[in-house]
């Protein structure tokens, strides 16, 4: 990997070496100009960049840096040029209109950006016009907008308007190109229009609204053609498109035709003639030229003239594009320019302009070929070439690369050994640049071709250079060392090796050598001939080398001499070859050595002018003879410098006798001999003392100009000058300047200070400081006075005011005093500034000196409205001039509008006004007033704040043949208009043009998406949206799907709906369509959206489980289908426990996993598990598996539990054991170890795996045994159980062998608790149970004691639950033992809720009840759809708290009950609660009318109207007949259209229609009438016919008829309202009577109660009731706490009691086992799951104030309209020193509490008569609730009247009203209540709440017990229960009991003496009564009722005696009566 990263790290290097555009690059180079505005700044990034990153800098066109201007201008280190805002008085051109560029420059070079022009745009006062146009009708009108010359070149047209309507390009209206309005087809209604035009400033971003302009439309007439739009030049850029207008008026319509260069257009698919002119599309160069629009009809001509100029934009390619080439090559470059013919052309290298030279050429017309030779390293980098045409510039780079071009040898020959005549070639394989010349030699002497030496050369593609030697006929001589040298401009290189000729070795000739001292030099020793052994040197006779400056090559013969010394190196040097064993040849050479010059070094000290100067120049060494001269300054010195030279053998001396500044210069000593030339040079500095030339001197410098601070100065060495500053006026501390901050301020070359940009921050004292460190430095300081021009430094942009008031405009200026304020308005028409004279009606000026500012305010008063415009003030002082611009708006109330009659229908006048004069503040709205002409405007309709975007309206809401009054007013912020004009008037829609915006989709649930959506635009509304087409299909990609479209009324801007019933987790595709009372319009592009996940649907699949080891269980299973799924897989979840062997369950457990298999470890052994696997998303859990069992493997038992052992005589011992804890498997058997000591013996004694006792016999009397125990399985022996000593007596103490524990049965069986006892003698044994205290064991029919000791239990019940203790004992000894027995029961009812519903499904959640002592097993939930007596049952895991039903019908309402199961049964069944599905029956919206056309026989129907209510629909019924005929003629429709026809009917006919939709919600019926038209298109007379007059055929009496029959019309109007009047008066009356008649419920519900008085004494207040009806609520609070109040018994009441009120007659008595309630925080205390709408708030408050502080809050309510249950009424008790008393389904007695006793709580089944079982409940209060309609409670109320014991009550009585709305949806789970009264308009005042106090304490004693009515069911049958609870068993069982009399007693009692009503008996169940038959045959099956119905015999005639004064509510059938029954709905009792 990191050869590879190198390698591509070293590539990406190779592309950035050759690459230009990897390393410099534009990175916008079409930026030319840049425009912005004052006010805003700009900032401009360099268009140049680099990588590596470059250094970029910004330069102005002059070469000059661009330099930082504090606040004005400023260059960002990242390139980035800003141009701050800044106010007109800080305008400078050279800043703020400037064309700049900008470099960028790293390594590889440097380029240019292209020339950027940067301007400044100064806020300048304009105005836009718009002229009045006149134009045919039919015919083009043109409106222009006029915008001045100054800005039109940055102001553009943004719009248009007609009055403030904004215009659009449609039809007949076009906006062009150029801002020109065509208004097309011109109507006579246009002119009632006001236009105007809307700009905007490109770079200020100011608007403009321009006049408005009127359009006037004549009829045509005959007229030649007028210009109305044309052009005179045109310019566009070459590929864009043209628009070249011509339009003219004229009748008849005037032709067109186009001439370019006078002659006709050649035809060409570009161009095109539009409805503006010619259309050139892609325009070309070719394309430009001299166009003429030739235009003409019959009554004359006329044409348009202009010239077109189609530009290139320029374009620059420098070729060729990558350019490599050498040092010292010739590189060539071209530049194609296009574009352009004339433009200017120059090249740059590196940044830097490229002048030409002699090695450089330009060449072509316009220099575009730029040749440079002899190219130097230097000259690599960036070439540019710029073409420029005024202020577009382009320019093109490359990059030249100059590389090494040194020869390099790529390869060569190698030494070789060749025999003689051989041929031989030699090559050298050469690259450089230029191409290199390549020489060879031979031993140092260059080869000569002849006739055996042939050398040539060759070039490769790449240009490299082969050159060769060939050698032919090779001779001994040609042995020796070849070299080829390769040699060009850029260097030098050479290869040499040796060519060995096999021969006699001999050694060439040698040449004696010089060398040069203190140099290196070499000595070749050349041999030919091959073979020689050994080549050495010698010198003297001694072989060298012998010191360390020789070097010997033996190899090749050469020896090198290092610093060369003339005496050791000079003389002979001989070389010896071995040529033959013991056989040499030498040569000898002899080398002399010169020694070149050396000169002394010298220097010239510090001279001053005037001094005498000697310098010697002394050659120390080197051979002679010696020369010696001088130079100065590298020239011979010369004579007229007066200076000496003397010369004495080797030494030379230069003398100056007066040193003068002339003398300054180099002076160099040179020596030559004939070794070498040698040269040293000093230099002679003559310093002269600075001296001012130019001194400063205090001057001035004008803000933001530049300035320079001249000072000069001269000396020697030449001296430096420094600047200091010290600002302010004050005394100097001068401080150095930083010349290096931004190049604002500059040294210049002479010294002077140069300032670019004077700020007034500059003024100040400058010191100019000259030093050379020659004598004193001189300095002089000068002060700067920055002189400021006039500015305006504030002035307000915009001014508003109002007509009439005062304004007042202040501008503040600085500057140099003094300063000249003056205030000019410009007038519009004359295109010029008026100065104003403050002297002038109106108009003040006043000028105040603040500080260093000058204020001057213009006051103006009154303002009128010709003031709006543009005021300047203007700041003047004579260093310069400023100006400030405001724009003053005079604003006024509106003119009115002109207000017109566009259209008048039956009911509406649609009215048009055209806008005048908006008062220069913007309409805020229009009203409108209407009223009938003969009222007055004090009672007109107004409609307020109309859009002051609308100029149409229309009054609707009117009555046909009336004559209205209309008139308008407009408003603005400042008031209203006056009145417009007044109409008088005696008084229709299109499809939507747009979609619907702003369609959202929101996934709701995992079936259903939100749809939002606006209205679409208001202008393309074309009218009130009625409503919309909702469209969704599934998304597919080829869009296979049909659409399902939804009807939806609109109902305001933003609307929203739920499409339900969608598929899961699937993406869907939603159009929205908006229609109104036209039609509809285009659908709303498509918006996808993904419902949300929900839980999978499907279980795993084959779940399997294999038990692997006594504690593991591996598990695998399959992964459900995608499609069920429903989301995103997030893993599966396992749920398992413990199947105990007690029938138990174990503890629930789950497990997560992502995948299968998985392995659960750490179970029980040998026990078998259920267990389920389910998958779940981030949704949930999906459903759940089948639940599988498994069992683990088996392992050997634990010990067992216990073990005792017991001597019954001398010789026997029983042992006795329990089974071991950990059975872990099935026990085979038990083995019993008996041991004794002496001997030591042990035992085995097997027993039955189902005994638990042994007898030991024949053991030894008085002798110790050990005695343990161990149980076996098929696994092996357990473990042993504790070793327990026995000891065979003779007399045995009592012991028991049965361990003490717990005994868990269910109920209702027989249970033995065993007590096994043994001794000697024989114990005897008793038992005794323990409450409080122990105490004997009751002994009767049920309870017994068997013979061995154990204690039977028949029947057992949960009051048998409680610790035995067994006790035996003998005359030795006692023993004993405790048993806890357990009753289970069946499991208490769970709290069963609703938590979500959904159009098809409904989401269940329940809280479970007491599991009755016994693991819950399962629930089974009922559910029947409703009135429906089929119910669906499904079976649920224990583990579940919620379920989902699925599949439901639509809008449905369904009920839903749920029972738990453990191992004793089902339990009780819960609440029967209800529930609705979304969604309801159609209905047809108010807003849509039926009949969309009628004729004589044909009737189109709208049925747009219809809504389906959320369900979809399921057929559509349509009938109709003529109403004189019983016949229907049926139309069977199975879906809806929009639409439907009638055919062939009757004309002049009248006719019933009758449609019926339904849905799964219910059917909508809607019934009309109508008539055909007859056969001219007249209507009919209505159905009850008038008199008609016939102007045609009159008669005498037809006066008389009329007059009867309006008579007979009045007289049956009156009778109608007479009857209405009665009619409210009784219904007046039967109100009343519901409240006398709840008066006397009261009562009678009080009389029940009776108490002795001296309790009523005792209490401030005893009892109050409190009762709601309809939404009832009986409370009955005893504030009396009586003693002798026992809950534990109630007593039920008959249907035949609840008849009988004077006699009682014997009841059933029903006797429920009861519990103390336990007190805890959690759990429900109330149940109100079934509350409907219509519970008022205090009486739910009233309830929930005597409940505990930790009750749950109830449920919301639910749905009304619903006759679901019994009526129920609850007693509460408020707090535990109160006693409350519930009467559920049962008629119940409250009975008087023992004295001392704790509270109690009293509860039964509501459908099992199986009291006795109930266990304890963890509430304060039980309570049950159920749904009634208001006739039920009507009948409970006549009922109760009949009852005695109310009569004492005292009632106040509350009439309130009663809503006929209802809930339709019951939602439960949440914690509020919903009060239908505060949220429904009250129809009918009722009896609403009533309170009945207790009498007096005078009052006679009252009954102590008191009735509630039970709502009795028909035949005792239990309605709309599960079938599985209709069994008789459960409605017959029962308790018989004593007779009524003996629970009521006496009428007084008397709680502290000795009579107080004890608790009854408990008895065994019996059958129940069965009721009277007279009473089930008066109930009417399917009677919505519940309540019994009563004959109009004893009952009510007992309830007559009981109230004389009260009316009855009841019939004589027992109905409600119907006269007075606005109760349709249902309410809820609680």
């Amino acid at each position: 990997m990191r050869i590879l990263a190198i390698i591509f790290f070293q590539c990406i290097l190779n592309v950035f070496s050759e690459d230009l555009h990897s390393s410099l690059y534009f990175v916008n180079a079409s930026l030319q100009e840049v425009v912005f505005a004052s006010t805003t700044g700009t900032l401009v990034p360099c268009p140049a960049a680099a990588v590596p990153p470059a250094t970029l800098r910004w330069y102005l066109a002059t070469g000059e840096e661009s330099y930082n201007v504090p606040g004005i201008r400023h260059v960002h280190p990242n390139g980035t040029l800003q141009i701050f805002h800044f106010p007109p008085s800080s305008y400078s051109k050279v800043i703020h209109d400037n064309t700049y560029y900008c470099t960028a420059e790293n390594p590889s070079g440097k380029i240019r950006s292209q020339d950027v022009h940067i301007k400044a745009v100064l806020r300048e006062p304009y105005t836009v016009r718009v002229a009045d146009q006149t134009a045919m009708r039919g015919s083009v009108a043109v409106f222009k907008c006029i915008i001045p010359s100054s800005v039109e070149k940055y102001v553009t047209v943004v719009s248009w308007e007609r009055d403030t309507v904004p215009l659009v390009s449609g039809p007949r209206f076009l906006i062009t190109s150029t801002g020109a309005l065509y208004i097309l087809d011109v109507q006579k209604e246009d002119e009632l229009f006001n236009y105007r035009c809307m700009t905007r400033h490109r770079y200020t971003s100011e608007t403009r609204q321009s006049n408005s302009a009127r359009l006037f439309v004549p009829d045509p007439t005959n007229s030649s053609p007028a210009i109305l739009d044309g052009f005179e030049k045109r310019e566009v850029m070459a590929s864009h498109r043209v628009e070249l207008p011509c339009k003219a008026s004229g009748h008849p319509a005037p032709k067109y035709r186009w001439l370019k260069d006078n002659r006709p257009l050649e035809p060409d698919t570009r161009f095109r003639q539009s409805v503006t002119g010619l259309l050139i599309e892609r325009a070309q160069p070719s394309d430009s030229g001299n166009y003429v629009c030739e235009v003409w009809n019959s009554y004359g001509n006329a044409e348009v003239i202009g010239r077109l100029l189609v530009k290139e934009p320029l374009r620059v390619v420098v070729s060729p594009r990558k350019v490599k080439g050498s040092v010292g090559s010739q590189v060539s470059l071209t530049c194609s320019v296009t574009g352009s013919g004339e433009y200017e052309l120059s090249w740059y290298r590196n940044g830097d302009l490229i002048n030409t030279g002699p090695s450089v050429h330009m060449n072509g017309i316009n220099k575009e070929n730029l040749v440079m030779d002899g190219m130097a390293k230097s000259d690599g980098g960036a070439y540019q070439c710029f073409a420029r045409k005024g202020k577009i510039s382009a320019q093109d780079f490359v990059q030249v690369i100059l590389e090494d071009g040194t020869p390099k040898i790529l390869s060569a020959f190698s030494e070789k050994v060749v025999s003689p005549n051989e041929f031989v070639s030699l090559m050298c394989h050469v690259k450089g640049t230029p191409q290199p010349v390549v020489t060879w030699t031979l031993d140092d002497d260059l080869v000569m071709k002849d006739s055996r030496h042939r050398m040539g050369h060759s070039i490769t593609a790449e240009g490299n250079v082969i050159s060769y030697l060939n050698i032919s006929q090779t001779q001994v001589r040609d042995s020796g060392v070849y070299r080829c040298t390769c040699n060009n401009s850029a260097g030098t290189v050479s290869y040499q090796a040796r060519i060995n000729v096999r021969g006699p070795a001999d050694i060439r000739p040698m040449k004696n050598l010089t060398a040069i001292a203190g140099r290196d030099t070499y000595i070749h020793c050349h041999v030919i001939g091959y073979p020689y052994y050994s080549i050495k040197w010698y010198k003297n006779s001694n072989l060298l080398p012998f010191n360390d400056r020789q070097r010997a090559f033996e190899n090749n013969g050469t020896l090198k001499l290092l610093n060369v010394q003339k005496e050791l190196d000079e003389g002979e040097y001989s070389c010896h070859v071995l040529v033959q064993p013991q056989v040499f040849k030498n040569q000898s050479v002899y080398v002399t050595v010169k020694v070149p010059p050396f000169i002394q070094p010298f220097e010239f000290p510090r001279y001053s002018i005037g001094h005498r100067v000697f310098v010697p120049c002394v050659v120390r060494s080197g051979d002679l003879p010696i020369s010696i001269d001088w130079e100065k300054d590298g020239k011979p010195i010369n004579a007229s410098l007066d200076v000496t030279i003397d010369k004495i053998d080797f030494t030379s001396s230069l003398r100056i006798s007066n040193l003068q500044r002339v003398h300054n210069g180099t002076y160099t000593c040179i020596a030559r001999n004939d070794a070498a030339v040698v040269k040293y040079q000093s230099q002679l500095i003559v310093r002269v003392p600075p001296r001012f030339k130019v001194q400063p001197k205090d001057q001035d410098g004008i803000y933001g100009k530049a300035v320079i601070l001249n000072c000069s100065a001269d000396g020697e060495p030449r001296p430096t000058i420094e600047w200091k500053y010290s600002k302010g006026a004050g005394v100097p501390q001068f401080h150095p300047i930083a010349l290096n901050s931004g190049y604002r301020i500059q040294l210049l070359g002479n010294g002077s200070l140069l300032i670019k940009h004077v700020l007034e921050e500059d003024a100040g004292y400058y010191l100019c400081k000259v030093s050379n460190d020659v004598g004193a430095d001189v300095s002089k300081s000068m002060y700067l006075n920055v002189k400021i021009p006039a500015m305006i430094t504030s002035y307000p942009n915009n001014t508003l005011a109002t007509k009439g008031e005062k304004i007042e405009m202040s501008c503040k200026a600085h500057g140099e005093k003094p300063i000249m304020v003056r205030w000019e308005k410009e007038v519009e028409k004359e295109k010029q500034s008026h100065m104003i004279n403050p002297d002038m009606w109106r108009h003040t000026v006043t000028v105040k000196k603040v500080g260093e500012e000058v204020i001057s305010t213009l006051e103006i008063y009154p303002t009128l409205r010709e003031d709006s415009g543009f005021f300047s003030c203007h700041a003047i002082n004579s260093y310069g001039e400023d100006r400030g611009i405001i724009q003053l708006t005079v604003q006024e109330p509106p003119e009115p509008p002109k207000v017109e009659i566009r259209e008048v229908k039956e009911r509406t006048i649609a009215l048009r006004w055209t806008m005048g004069f908006d008062g220069n503040s913007p309409i805020t709205g229009y009203d409108i007033e209407c009223k009938n002409k003969s009222a007055t405007w004090d009672k007109a309709r107004r409609t307020r704040d109309v859009s002051p975007t609308l100029n149409l309206a229309t009054i609707i809401e009117l009555h046909p043949s009336s004559t209205y009054n209309i008139r308008m007013f407009a408003k603005n912020h400042i008031g209203d208009s006056e009145p417009s004009n007044e109409l008088t008037v005696t008084t229709d829609e299109a499809d939507p043009e747009g979609p619907p915006q702003d369609v959202t989709l929101e996934a709701i649930s995992s079936q259903s998406i939100k749809v939002t959506w606006k209205a679409p635009q208001k202008h393309l509304q074309n009218g009130m949206i009625r409503g919309y087409q909702v469209c969704h299909r599934e998304h597919s990609m080829n869009g296979s799907h049909q659409f399902i479209c939804i009807s939806v009324e609109s109902t305001g801007e933003t609307e929203t709906l739920s499409l339900n019933n969608l598929k899961k987790y699937t993406q869907y595709e939603v159009v929205v369509q908006a229609s109104n009372s036209a039609g509809p319009g285009p659908a709303s592009s498509e918006v996808r959206a993904t419902t949300m996940e929900d839980v999978p649907s499907r279980p795993p699949e084959k779940v399997q489980a294999t038990a692997t080891s006594p504690e593991t269980i591996s598990l695998s299973w399959l992964t459900p289908a995608k499609e069920a799924l429903n989301g995103v897989l997030q893993g599966f979840r396992l749920i398992y426990w413990a199947n105990l062997p007690d029938g138990e369950l174990g503890e629930i457990r789950n497990m997560t996993t992502l995948q299968p298999p998985l392995e659960l470890d750490g179970l029980e052994k040998y026990t078998n598990y259920s267990i389920q696997v389910l998958a779940f998303t981030r949704a949930g859990d999906g459903v759940r598996s089948e639940a599988i069992y498994t069992r683990t493997k088996e392992d050997v038992p634990g010990p067992p539990g216990g073990v005792k052992a017991a001597a019954a005589s001398n010789s026997v011992v029983y042992v006795s054991w329990l089974p071991p804890l950990k059975l872990n498997g099935v026990i085979r058997k038990y083995t019993v170890f008996c041991s004794s000591s002496y001997p030591t013996v042990v035992s085995e004694f097997e027993a039955a795996p189902d005994e638990f006792l042994h007898r030991v016999q024949n053991l030894s009397r008085n002798r110790k045994y050990s005695i343990w125990v161990m149980a076996v399985t098929a696994a092996g022996r357990g473990n042993s159980s504790e070793v327990i000593t026995v000891e065979p007596l003779a007399k045995a103490p009592a012991r028991i062998l049965t361990f003490s524990g717990t005994v868990t049965t269910p109920w209702m069986r027989d249970i033995v608790l065993p007590c096994r006892a043994v001794g000697d003698p024989p114990p005897t044994v008793k038992w005794l149970k323990e409450s409080g205290s122990p105490a004997p064991a009751v002994i009767d029919g049920r309870r017994s004691i068997h013979g061995n000791g154990s204690f039977v239990i028949k029947t057992v019940k949960a009051e048998d639950s409680g610790y035995y203790t067994c006790v035996a004992s003998n005359n030795w000894g006692t023993d004993e033992i405790t048993l806890n027995l357990q009753v289970q029961v069946p499991p208490d009812q769970p709290r069963l809720t609703v938590t979500k519903t959904t159009t098809t499904s409904i989401t269940l959640s329940w809280i479970p009840g007491d599991n009755g002592g016994s693991s819950i097993r399962g629930y089974i939930l009922q559910y029947s759809e409703d009135n429906s007596e089929q119910w669906g049952s499904f079976p649920i895991s224990p583990s579940e708290r919620s379920y989902r039903l699925e599949n439901l019908k639509c809008g449905t309402w369904y009920k839903f009950t749920l029972t738990a199961q453990n191992t004793v049964g089902p339990g009780r069944i819960s609440e029967i609660i209800e529930a609705k599905t979304h969604g309801k029956e159609p209905q047809f919206s108010k807003e849509q009318e039926l009949f969309t056309s009628i004729n004589a026989t044909c009737v189109r129907l709208n049925l747009i109207g219809w809504n389906d209510g959320g369900c979809p629909i399921t057929s559509f019924t349509l009938e109709y007949r003529p109403m004189d005929s019983p016949v229907w003629t049926k139309a069977q429709r199975t879906s809806l259209t929009k639409s439907y026809n009638l055919m062939d009917l009757q004309e002049a006919t009248w006719y019933e229609l009758q449609m019926k939709v339904y849905n799964s919600a219910g059917l909508a019926e809607k019934r009309v009438k109508f008539a055909t038209l007859s056969y001219d298109g007249s209507t009919i007379p209505p159905l009850v016919k008038t008199a008609v007059k016939d102007p045609v055929k009159k008669s005498s009496n037809e006066g008389m008829k009329m007059m009867v029959t309006i008579t007979c019309i009045l007289v049956g109007i009156v009778l109608l309202l007479v009857l209405l009047m009665v009619l409210r008066r009784r219904r007046r009356e039967q109100r009343l009577k519901r409240l006398r008649d709840a008066k006397s419920l009261a009562e009678m519900l009080m009389s029940k109660n009776t108490r002795p008085s001296d309790t009523l004494n005792k209490q401030q207040q005893t009892l109050r009731m409190h009762i709601d009806i309809p939404r009832a609520q009986l409370l009955i609070e005893e504030r009396d706490t009586m003693e002798t109040v026992d809950d534990r018994s109630t007593v039920l009441l008959t249907e035949n009691d609840f008849g009988e009120t004077a006699k009682q007659k014997s009841a059933t008595v029903t006797h429920t086992v009861h519990y103390q309630s336990l007190s805890q925080a959690t759990g429900p205390l109330v149940d109100v799951s079934d509350v409907r709408p219509g519970t008022s708030k205090s009486s739910l408050s009233s309830k929930r104030t005597h409940l505990d502080p930790t009750a749950r809050r109830a449920a919301k309510p639910g749905p009304a309209a619903r006759n679901r249950y019994a009526s129920q009424w609850t007693l509460n008790r408020p707090h535990p020193q109160v006693s409350t008393h519930t009467l559920s389904t049962d008629w119940r007695l409250a009975t008087p509490r023992v004295a001392g006793s704790v509270d109690k709580e009293s509860d039964s089944y509501s459908v099992s008569p199986s009291q006795d079982t109930d266990r304890a409940r963890s509430s304060m209060v039980s309570t049950e609730s159920a749904s009634s309609t208001y006739e039920e409670l009507a009948r409970a109320y006549e009922h109760a009247k009949m009852e005695e014991q109310l009569r004492h009550a005292k009632f106040t009585i509350t009439e309130c009203f009663i809503s006929d709305t209802s809930s339709e949806q019951m939602t439960a789970g949440t914690n509020d209540y919903t009060d239908s009264l505060t949220s429904s308009t009250p129809s009918e005042s009722g009896i609403c709440r009533f309170t009945a106090s207790p009498p007096k304490p005078q009052d006679a004693c009252r009954v102590m017990n008191m009735a509630v009515p039970k709502a009795h069911r028909p035949g005792g049958e239990l309605v709309h229960l599960p079938p599985y609870l209709r069994m008789d068993f459960l409605l017959n069982r029962g308790a018989s009991g004593g007779s009524r009399e003996a629970s009521l007693g006496q009428p007084c009692l008397e709680p502290q003496k000795s009579r107080s009503l004890k608790r009854p008996s408990l008895l065994e169940p019996t059958p129940m009564e069965a009721p009277a038959s007279r009473d089930a045959q008066q109930w009417q099956p399917g009677s919505a009722s519940t309540l019994p119905q009563r004959e109009a015999g004893s009952d009510l005639a007992q309830a007559a005696k009981l109230s004389t004064s009260q009316e009855s509510l009841l019939d004589s059938r027992g109905h409600l009566k119907q006269s007075s029954n606005p109760y349709a709905k249902s309410y809820t009792l609680v």
